[in-house]
């Protein structure tokens, strides 16, 4: 092949084999090309209780430019889920494993699905036979299922059908904004009005409220369903965004419970964004909001 193999080696602290050919270029960058993503733009969430098994994901995976997160039980996974899910940064896609202690591959699927919804392709990976748990896995939000030991090709190869499917069908979903209103709860003037001047891009008709006081006011004083969604910055005077939430969550009316409301804030860290979550957010979009990330949120969460 026209090449050569070199090897250096220490004793006692191991062995470095290095080869060198020249090949044609793989069609396999085409292929993925084809869904419009890159393994090195593709950020992957791999659940697992053994170790080793995290270990040689993270290898495999970053052979190939893709970025590897891991995951120790079903519960630290969801967590983390929950965190990228809510900061509208979600995983391109998740990889389970299906037998785990306390939570299993099926039920951690199903627990995820409940926060991404079928946006994000979920791959159950497993040692054994998948045909005994292929109906259940399916029901509970599995995409497609890989057998151990992990291979990046094999992922790619799966993700990209998972990917393709969910695309064509998350189109047809999406929410047209032209037209829609939204209210904007915003203390800082210059703030306010970029915000007005962005939602104007895509004909979004906004209503501004100068703190969360007024917000809670406006939304009580319309009937159900006036508003398609809410934008909330975090810090205001009278009453901040977080208490704004809750008591908009706990009115008893029928949209109180589902409208849309996305935290605007620059705090970023991982605890701001559960503290977002349990106060009701559906999600948390740090400041400067990129117009692209925020059209695509509001698209995504505006539902009719």
């Amino acid at each position: 092949m026209n090449g050569h193999i070199d090897v250096e080696s220490e004793k006692d602290k191991g062995s470095t084999f290095t080869v060198t050919i020249t090949l044609g270029e793989s069609n396999r960058k085409q292929q993925i090309n084809e869904i419009g993503v890159e393994p090195h733009e593709m950020k992957v969430l791999v659940i697992d209780d053994d170790p080793i098994a995290l270990e040689h994901a993270e290898i495999v995976l970053n052979q190939v430019g893709i970025s590897c997160e891991t995951a120790e039980s079903g519960w630290e996974g969801i967590d983390k889920v929950r965190i990228c899910h809510g900061r509208r940064e979600d995983y391109n896609l998740i990889i389970v494993d299906w037998k785990m202690p306390e939570l299993d591959g099926i039920e951690t699927t199903r627990q995820i699905r409940k926060i991404v919804g079928n946006k994000t392709p979920v791959i159950i990976l497993t040692s054994f036979n998948w045909d005994e748990i292929e109906d259940e896995a399916r029901k509970a939000g599995a995409d497609t299922f890989v057998s151990k030991p992990l291979f990046a090709s094999t992922v790619m190869d799966e993700f990209k059908e998972a990917f393709r499917s969910k695309n064509e069908a998350l189109e047809a979903r999406t929410a047209d904004l032209k037209g829609r209103r939204v209210l904007l709860a915003e203390d800082v003037p210059v703030n306010a009005e970029i915000m007005m001047m962005v939602l104007a891009m895509r004909e979004i008709k906004v209503e501004l409220a100068e703190n969360g006081l007024i917000a809670v006011d406006m939304f009580k004083n319309h009937e159900s369903g006036y508003y398609d969604a809410i934008l909330m910055d975090m810090r205001m005077p009278e009453m901040d965004g977080l208490e704004a939430t809750r008591i908009i969550r706990s009115l008893q009316r029928e949209d109180a419970k589902t409208i849309p409301i996305i935290a605007l804030t620059a705090n970023a860290f991982d605890e701001d964004v559960q503290r977002s979550i349990q106060a009701g957010l559906n999600a948390h979009l740090s400041k400067p909001v990129e117009p692209e990330v925020l059209f695509e949120t509001l698209e995504n969460l505006i539902r009719g």
